[in-house]
């Protein structure tokens, strides 16, 4: 297997991706029946659009790898322009599917979602946005580049965010409000360019919604996340059901960890410990990590650590934090060479294996879309692919002795997370519902509407006292806001899912894994609803799906 820093690089240009269309649409028009159109199409997508999205991600991955890399950042700087000229030419795409005579046909053909998601791709896009779409991908550009160069001040040093953020799970408590006090400093120091960033965001998307015949952007974001089988209403109902089931419950669970650490209130820089004798932290180096992570994953499932092992001989990780890399964490894939990759920051904690085994979760699935799937559905939407990720965490358990001399310790506060997880999760939604909702609100005015959704969802945390951050800011790092807007409720329900894989799991292991691991060879060939039943799961929108959850892992957590 070709290693990815050797994969070839080249500029896949819009010349080259219009005359792939132009090919296709020159075979489509002649077509007298539908395996004509059917051939078409897989010559398209398995040609010019392979060429074009595997190197567009290429470009995109060693931008993030190294953001001040010249020749990168202008090909980013490419993509980023033509990238809504690509848009367009799928739109007419899709709409040609549509609108095709064969179409009976080619439905029975293709997956359920593919149809669906035409339909929602010409709600989403037209020649009118183009140039705001390239002004957002600019913008969005920008923002990573501005957070991916943030250094704050650390012990006289320089040094990235993410490193820094690891000593938020520090055992000393001066150590981590150090952390939050250096985090908010730094942020202060570019507030000006962080609000501009958001406000011209805001600004675009409302434009674009607005010419595209919507009242504001939420209604045009959710066609842009591909959200086919649940809407406004229903993900307003999940809130509602986190605010009965789950708030209370972290509530309590919080006011036990207050006592525990024996302080009368939970901090921000508290929020990542769940123990007074100090959160549970990988042992051995990076190396010694991976090689555990073969010996987990060969004996969790023979073909997952056949996997595991290609993606090592390829390099297909890089996970140190580094000066100019961008400071969260993905997977992604070149589609051309079926070949998944993994961005992380290790920073100490243990969210180092919490991230590993996540990411590669993502890894999986891609890799199972790639060589058995379809281009057009791949993983399914963000939701679905979520899910994919936080149960592998979830599966990986038995083997947590390979990485922590206290397994049960990091499983109480895996759990602990996942659970505490979801009010945030919801507070980042509904922040973004209220600003599209209301896209003329001020900065300060936004930063407000984030401290009342803090006070509702978790009123068990202070920031008070923390320079910037008591302002309302915290949401100012959460790069999802920004580059994506409406991606974080997928991971809220996403949880829900995992952690009923989790109960199922330590009932009967060997049936939940084998049907994790059929959920994830499905990918985005069904619903997410639809995936979710299939697996024998309940959907997270289901009436009392929450509350049983909840049930499940409180009595976990008195275990553990």
């Amino acid at each position: 297997m070709t290693k990815v820093k050797d994969l070839p690089y080249q500029r896949a240009t819009i010349e080259d991706f219009t005359a792939a269309y132009n090919k296709f649409d020159e075979a489509v028009k002649v077509a007298t029946c539908a395996e004509d159109v059917l051939k078409a199409r897989k010559e398209f997508m398995e040609g010019g659009a392979c060429e074009y999205f595997t190197n567009s991600a290429l470009a995109q991955c060693r931008f993030t790898l190294d953001m001040s890399n010249e020749f990168y950042k202008a090909e980013q700087d490419y993509y980023d322009e033509v990238g809504p000229l690509v848009s367009n030419l799928m739109v007419k795409m899709a709409d040609y599917m549509l609108t095709s005579p064969f179409r009976a046909e080619l439905e029975k053909a293709l997956p359920e979602p593919v149809f669906l998601n035409y339909e929602f791709a010409k709600k989403s896009h037209s020649e009118a946005i183009i140039e705001d779409q390239q002004e957002e991908n600019a913008l969005t550009t920008g923002y990573s580049q501005l957070m991916s160069g943030l250094m704050l001040d650390w012990n006289g040093e320089k040094k990235p965010m993410s490193y820094v953020r690891g000593f938020l799970e520090d055992e000393d408590r001066n150590v981590r409000r150090a952390a939050a006090e250096a985090i908010g400093k730094g942020m202060e120091s570019v507030a000006d360019q962080l609000d501009k960033y958001y406000d011209d965001l805001v600004k675009v998307r409302d434009r674009m919604a607005k010419k595209l015949g919507y009242e504001n952007y939420i209604e045009l974001g959710y066609y842009r996340m591909g959200r086919i089988d649940y809407n406004k209403e229903m993900v307003e109902k999940f809130r509602a059901n986190v605010l009965e089931s789950i708030v209370p419950a972290v509530k309590e669970i919080k006011a036990k960890i207050a006592d525990e650490l024996g302080i009368d209130q939970i901090m921000i820089y508290d929020n990542d410990i769940v123990s007074a004798e100090g959160n549970p932290r990988p042992f051995g180096t990076k190396e010694e990590i991976f090689e555990a992570a073969k010996k987990m994953y060969n004996e969790m499932n023979p073909e997952i650590g056949a996997f595991m092992e290609a993606m090592q001989e390829a390099e297909a990780f890089d996970v140190e934090p580094r000066i100019g890399k961008w400071g969260g964490g993905y997977c992604t894939a070149f589609a051309k060479y079926k070949q998944p990759f993994i961005l992380a920051n290790f920073n100490g904690s243990s969210g180092d294996i919490d991230v590993m085994t996540h990411e590669f979760g993502h890894a999986w699935a891609m890799y199972k879309a790639l060589h058995e799937g379809d281009m057009e559905t791949d993983v399914g939407s963000m939701e679905t692919a979520e899910t994919h990720s936080m149960s592998m965490e979830f599966f990986s358990w038995p083997w947590m002795n390979l990485f922590f001399k206290d397994a049960q310790a990091y499983c109480r506060k895996h759990l602990t997370d996942a659970l505490t997880f979801i009010p945030y999760g919801v507070i980042v939604d509904e922040f973004q519902h209220r600003v599209y909702e209301k896209p003329e609100m001020t900065p300060a005015e936004r930063k407000q509407v984030w401290l009342e959704l803090e006070a509702k969802y978790r009123p068990y945390i202070s920031y008070e006292g923390i320079p910037y951050l008591e302002q309302g800011t915290r949401w100012q790092y959460q790069m999802h806001i920004y580059e994506s807007p409406f991606y974080y409720i997928d991971y809220c329900l996403a949880q829900v899912v995992a952690l009923e894989f989790l109960s199922d799991s330590l009932q009967d292991y060997d049936d939940a894994l084998k049907r994790y691991m059929d959920h994830a060879a499905r990918g985005g060939m069904f619903a997410f609803n639809t995936l979710v039943k299939k697996a024998g799961l309940a959907s997270p929108f289901e009436e009392g799906a929450l509350a049983k959850v909840i049930d499940n892992i409180i009595e976990k957590l008195r275990t553990l």
